[in-house]
């Protein structure tokens, strides 16, 4: 199958969902148990993305070393968080410790 057909196949399929959703807006109601359920989802996804790429940043195996800055990056924008609760300042503070680590630690 080609590349193309299924790039364009997932676009209209993701489109008919969201529309069709979109277009119906207050008229489906959801039980409260989905709901519930569907406010993890953004949460899980970012998860699922962030996670291997902190545990094993080449792909190959985890890397839970001292020499991982994705690893340090990560622990102390957690650390940040926990202290202060302030997004843009754990963002700021894990994206620093991150390129500090890189360029201070390992060059």
């Amino acid at each position: 199958m080609s590349y193309a057909i299924m790039i364009v196949g997932m676009a209209v399929l993701t489109f008919v969902v969201k529309a069709g959703l979109f277009i119906a807006g207050n008229r489906i109601a959801f039980p409260p148990l989905l709901r519930q359920a569907l406010e993890f989802v953004p949460v899980t996804v970012l998860t699922a993305i962030v996670v291997p790429m902190v545990l094993a940043p080449s792909g190959a195996a985890m890397e839970l070393t001292w020499r991982n800055p994705q690893l340090v990056g990560a622990i102390a924008t957690i650390l940040v968080c926990l202290a202060t609760g302030r997004q843009l300042l754990t963002i700021v503070a894990g994206l620093a410790v991150f390129v500090a680590w890189q360029l201070l630690v390992l060059a």
